[in-house]
């Protein structure tokens, strides 16, 4: 059965009342969305910016444009709809393993799918973040929400409108561990007198899942590139992101409208593809399914291997262990950890007897190791070091950084070996 349909089977549609925002924080928000009307005049193009479905937001005497907009549960973003993040939320919480993405002990309303626009990628006191956009899960919609900044001086209001909306735990962005959310650290603690203090997150850093599964796969794992060659989705008339500081400079001295509201539409569909993004790498990690490939799944139980999740690493590793010479082999070293020896033998042994096996010298080493220390078989295990020794010399190894101290491990192994062995 295919992924779509397991998704359709598990669809159990969260609800919650944290969907709504409290109505004393509806109040607030609204009082400041309509403050300051004597100050309506002075925007330009609100009427145009009006019917685009902004509206101005007035703190301290400045103001920001907020942006909303809402799609259907059903609305279809690449490969999945928007909805489909629900049933594999409730994916997550029947899951017992511990995992970087697992969304255990949160609702899909507390994601918040977020990125945002800068005047350049240096980052630092010296990038301004002129949009903030970010998308919400809830039981019944999807809802967009952007702040931009209409021209530098006006942070305040930025973040003010952005800070008071955020209560939710846990941020998901991709390379914002690194980008974004500094990004806003450094421009918050330029104004933090006069905004609300800056919440703590916890942080899903898609970039790194995407690297973990598709950099030996894709040329770059760039989102534009993991969306149009993973999720299948293609955007039409798309700006590109390195232009959008220029546009920026251009809408603040011109107040030009048409290229921001470009800038605006490419942010809102990057904050889509990580919804998509997010339910695509969830279902590969939770659900047994047809539409991974080998290469995925090696890199799946390899995540699950070192994350100390040993059964979920198992069972993938002898899915694929028939092709996969090195997940086998990473096998044979998770059942050497728990001490089944021989089970662990015969694994590195059908390792050792693959001749175009890239871990042939590795599985070697480990046999003559379990057969020295746990066999005392010293003349067979001097066999299986000497044979790994010639695999080394005569492959690429032989250029490796530590090509010395792996040499001098070798004789000392072999000397040792041939002295048990005599006596």
């Amino acid at each position: 059965m295919g992924m779509k349909n397991k998704l359709n089977r598990m669809k159990k549609h969260l609800t919650s009342n944290s969907d709504a925002i409290p109505v004393e924080r509806k109040n607030e928000r609204m009082q400041n969305l309509l403050d300051s009307d004597s100050s309506l005049a002075d925007i330009p193009n609100l009427k145009e910016w009006e019917a685009y479905g902004v509206k101005p937001y007035f703190a301290n005497g400045e103001y920001c444009l907020i942006r909303e907009v809402e799609y259907d549960l059903d609305y279809k973003h690449g490969k999945y709809r928007l909805g489909d993040l629900l049933p594999i939320m409730d994916e997550w919480q029947k899951s017992g393993v511990e995992h970087p993405l697992s969304a255990k002990g949160h609702q899909a309303n507390n994601l918040f799918f977020f990125d945002t626009e800068t005047t350049g990628l240096s980052g630092g006191a010296g990038t301004t973040i002129f949009l903030l956009g970010y998308a919400r899960v809830l039981s019944d919609k999807v809802v967009v929400r952007q702040h931009l900044l209409p021209c530098p001086g006006n942070e305040v209001a930025l973040y003010q409108s952005f800070l008071e909306e955020v209560d939710y735990t846990t941020l998901v962005t991709y390379n914002g561990k690194a980008f974004d959310w500094p990004q806003v650290k450094t421009r918050h603690t330029l104004i933090r007198e006069h905004v609300p203090k800056l919440p703590s997150f916890g942080h899903y850093d898609l970039l790194h899942a995407s690297r973990r599964l598709w950099k030996k796969k894709l040329e770059s794992v760039r989102l534009a590139n993991v969306e149009k060659e993973i999720l299948g989705i293609e955007r039409k008339d798309d700006i590109p992101g390195f232009l959008a500081p220029m546009i920026y400079f251009d809408f603040v001295k011109t107040n030009e409208m048409q290229g921001i509201k470009g800038v605006m539409k490419h942010n809102e569909w990057d904050v889509l593809t990580l919804i998509t993004l997010y339910a695509h790498l969830s279902a590969l990690l939770l659900v047994d399914n047809k539409e991974r490939d080998k290469l995925e799944e090696y890199e799946i139980g390899r995540w699950y291997d070192t994350l100390g999740e040993k059964e979920a690493a198992i069972a993938i590793y002898n899915n694929i262990s028939d092709s996969s010479p090195q997940a086998t082999f990473n096998l044979g070293m998770l059942k050497k950890k728990e001490k089944n020896y021989l089970e662990a033998k015969i694994l590195f042994q059908k390792c050792f007897e693959d001749e175009n096996n890239l871990c042939k010298e590795t599985a070697g080493i480990e046999i003559a190791k379990i057969l020295e220390h746990k066999e005392k078989d010293y003349s067979l295990a001097l066999f299986y070091a000497e044979k790994s020794l010639e695999f080394f010399q005569s492959s690429n190894n032989k250029l490796h950084k530590n090509n010395g101290t792996i040499l001098d491990d070798y004789e000392k192994r072999i000397n040792r070996l041939k002295n048990k062995s005599r006596n």
